[in-house]
């Protein structure tokens, strides 16, 4: 279907609804009252202000603490999967997900998530390679809830992300003095402290102190400790008469074995496989004529600091002033086994076609022996970067308007040696073998690439906001976003100290959003938009698409998108359901560095439902369902086919009861999901077959004060394939959903 055509549909939709007539509401407004619309979220107003959930013309989730709690997600990307219209990939680890949205093109990472704290970006590019924004966040029991908001408004607000925006807020102290300790342990051998504690510091002063620390061989067992990590928050919060002055830092030392894609064609590899272990995680690989020993146990992780703050003050005349800043910086490494090619049998690979020995322990291994061919790759990432996102607002009469300013710099330093591989046993922590001749290469069994880079950017954005409150039940609203993005990046390609690829790019570009928001009554109402943003290029854009560049090409996504909205917000239920179409201009992907890229455009459209239940009797259920259709409208050889990697429907149902077992308060709850099959690859040859996967969990309160809680993921052992091969569309590897696990915590708060 044509993209016009599909607004058109839309816009007609919006028409229809908001031609209902609009006297017998006002009189319903005027009459309820319910507590469910106070609920407010920051995400999508100018410097986080804020505005009530029900008002708000564009489709935004919220996730409390209690809902974090019992979806127990193993990763911050984990936890998207809560979101409706998003996919989520979190089977490599704790770090290195890719997450896709509402249909938009994309061959890994996260190019269109943006992950903030406390309203600012952790991080203003939303993926550079081997690095997306969920990698430096995690999860811990200083979140107080997430907000993950699709489309609408983002284009023109804080660092103008086109897809979603996912803010996470700290708990924050009060006069109460309030904390909670918890122990957490699985099957796996997780050995995890949690702990947070907030109050009052001195009059109108509070503070929220918290962190976690966690070790374990890995929910995928390397047979060493692979996991081991901890973290410490702290929020301080002074109020004045007048506003409010906040400051945080939060501090992270985490990292985990990066879990690859396996083969799918060989027995006893399963979901619980991985290629680490004791047996290979050190290596001696060969980078610019030298040799280099390296641990493959570091995995990859997150070791620095996201810290920032924020200033609002109530000024003279009505006008308001909002100030938040952030600070990150630190080490986003990789190291990782990365498989090269299908496994094949010792017999096709071996120096004497009858068998090879095993490196570290001598074992003569036979001609039928499956192995397969590593890449140890190794990725040294320096990152830092500092927003500041300063807005001033007023009310006049009818029209609220708001003016800001957004300021960003960017840089990454980047030491990569890819390729280093060698023929290693199909087994779990496989050795590496000596009897075949590449094995003992310097050059390895396949592809290197290696490169030096160092990158900055900067960003200044200039934006404003406009409402216009047309009548009682209809409201108007318009934003503009002036951007001027530059860079500066140079690459030492081979590691010879030769400069190859060097950029200064300097490009402004113009978004807009409309939006109207029409109540039927206090509790339900429609929404229409329309808005126009850009995926402004960073450092690897401009790598792998050097020669386009070099030709005058931009290197600028755009991305244009229509929504239409219904949300009711009742005594026991709410229901928000959205109407979306998108095209997305220029997406370039590269399936291997060093490979040609292919420039596209991508269509989608569909239908998100977010859904909660309440009912007296303890029972609750939540339902988030996506419909997507999706179409490769230009491309030099997949015209017409499907965007690679996303489901056509996904749905995940959470139900949950809670009730009285004798003197103590018990609460069961699960989750149903179940998802399409997806192509692996943009020339739709591959399939990636659906699967359903349950999860269970249990709460006993046996005092106010203690809480134990069991929680088993994906409790039937469902082998779900997440992806298949993205270096080598046509080898028969893929990446399982992680097995079945058992957790068992215990808390306690006073």
């Amino acid at each position: 279907m044509n993209l016009g055509n599909k607004y058109s549909l839309i816009a007609s939709a919006v028409a229809a609804a908001i031609t209902v007539s609009g006297a017998a509401q006002a009189e319903q407004q005027a009459a309820k009252q319910d507590k469910k619309v106070e609920t407010i979220i920051v995400s999508g107003t100018p410097g986080g202000a804020g505005i009530r959930k029900l008002d708000a013309s564009f489709a935004v989730t919220n996730v409390d603490a209690v809902q974090i709690e019992r979806l127990a997600p193993k990763s911050t990307a984990d936890l998207l999967k809560s979101v409706p219209g998003i996919w989520v990939e979190s089977s490599g680890g704790e770090s290195g997900a890719n997450v896709f949205v509402r249909g938009f093109p994309g061959g890994g990472d996260a190019p269109f998530l943006t992950v903030s704290l406390q309203g600012s970006p952790i991080y203003p590019a939303p993926t550079l390679s081997f690095l997306e924004n969920s990698s430096i966040f995690r999860l811990d029991e200083t979140i107080a809830r997430m907000e993950g908001l699709r489309g609408g408004p983002n284009p023109v607000v804080s660092n103008g992300q086109p897809g979603l925006t996912t803010n996470f807020h700290l708990k924050r102290g009060s006069e109460d003095t309030e904390g909670t300790v918890k122990y957490t342990t699985s099957d796996y051998g997780l050995q995890r402290i949690d702990g947070v504690l907030s109050g009052e510091l001195s009059d109108d002063f509070y503070y929220m102190i918290g962190g976690y620390a966690k070790r374990s061989s890995g929910i995928r067992d390397a047979g060493f400790t692979s996991e081991k990590g901890h973290q410490f928050t702290i929020n301080l919060t002074k109020e004045f008469d007048n506003g409010e002055f906040n400051v945080y830092t939060r501090q992270t030392d985490d990292t985990g074995a990066w879990y690859l894609p396996t083969p799918l064609n060989v027995e006893g590899v399963d979901a619980g496989f991985t290629q680490l272990g004791t047996l290979n995680r050190q290596a001696v690989i060969h980078v610019a004529g030298q040799d280099m020993e390296i641990d493959l146990g570091e995995g990859r992780g997150w070791k620095g600091h996201v810290s920032g703050g924020s200033l609002k003050l109530e000024l003279a005349n009505g006008w308001q002033l909002i100030d938040r800043f952030s600070l990150t910086k630190g080490d986003a490494n990789t190291y990782g086994l990365v498989p090269d090619g299908a496994a094949t049998k010792l017999a096709s690979v071996a120096d004497d076609g009858i068998s090879a020995t095993g490196a570290v322990t001598g074992t003569v291994y036979d001609a039928d022996t499956w192995v397969q061919n590593y890449g140890r790759w190794v990725v040294l990432k320096d990152i830092e970067a500092f927003t500041n996102d300063l807005a001033i607002s007023k009310a006049f009469s009818s029209v609220n308007s708001a003016f800001g300013i957004y300021t960003a710099t960017t840089s990454a330093k980047d030491w990569w040696s890819l390729g280093n591989s060698a023929y290693h046993v199909l087994t779990a922590g496989g050795e590496a073998l000596t009897g075949i001749e590449c094995n003992s290469s310097a050059d390895g069994c396949g592809f290197n690439y290696d490169i030096n880079s160092t990158g900055d950017a900067t960003t200044v954005a200039f934006y404003t906001t406009h409402s216009y409150q047309a009548t009682d039940a209809l409201t108007l609203d318009l934003g503009l976003r002036s951007e001027k993005h530059e860079v500066d990046y140079s690459v030492d390609e081979g590691l010879d100290g030769t400069i190859d690829k060097f950029v200064t790019y300097d490009e402004r570009k113009t978004s807009w959003t409309l939006g109207a928001d029409f109540k039927l009554d206090d509790q339900s109402g429609v929404f229409a938009r329309m808005n126009k943003g850009y995926k402004m290029p960073y450092f690897d854009d401009f790598r792998d698409n050097y020669g386009a560049y070099q030709g005058g090409e931009r290197l600028i996504k755009e991305v244009t998108q229509a929504e239409i909205g219904y949300k009711y917000m009742g005594e026991s239920s709410d229901v928000f359901a959205t109407l979306f179409a998108n095209e997305v201009q220029g997406d370039t992907f590269v399936r291997k560095p060093g490979d040609p890229a292919e420039i596209l455009t991508n269509e989608a459209m569909g239908i998100e439902v977010d859904y909660n239940f309440n009912h007296s009797s303890g029972f609750s259920v939540n339902m988030n369902a996506t419909w997507q259709t999706t179409e490769i409208t230009e491309s030099p050889n997949n015209v017409g086919n499907e965007a690679q990697r996303q489901p056509g429907w996904q749905v995940r149902v959470t139900p949950s009861y809670e009730f009285e077992l004798g003197d103590m308060f018990a609460t069961v709850y699960g989750t149903i999901s179940a998802v399409d099959d997806r192509f692996g690859n943009n020339e739709n040859t591959v399939v990636l077959d659906g699967y359903e996967k349950f999860d269970l969990g249990f709460t006993l309160e046996p005092t106010e004060q203690v809480k134990l809680m069991v929680s088993v993921d994906n409790l039937t052992d469902e082998q779900g394939i997440t992806e298949g091969d993205p270096r080598n569309a046509d080898a028969p590897n893929g990446r399982y959903i992680m097995p079945r696990s058992v957790k068992l915590s215990v808390s306690y708060s006073f």
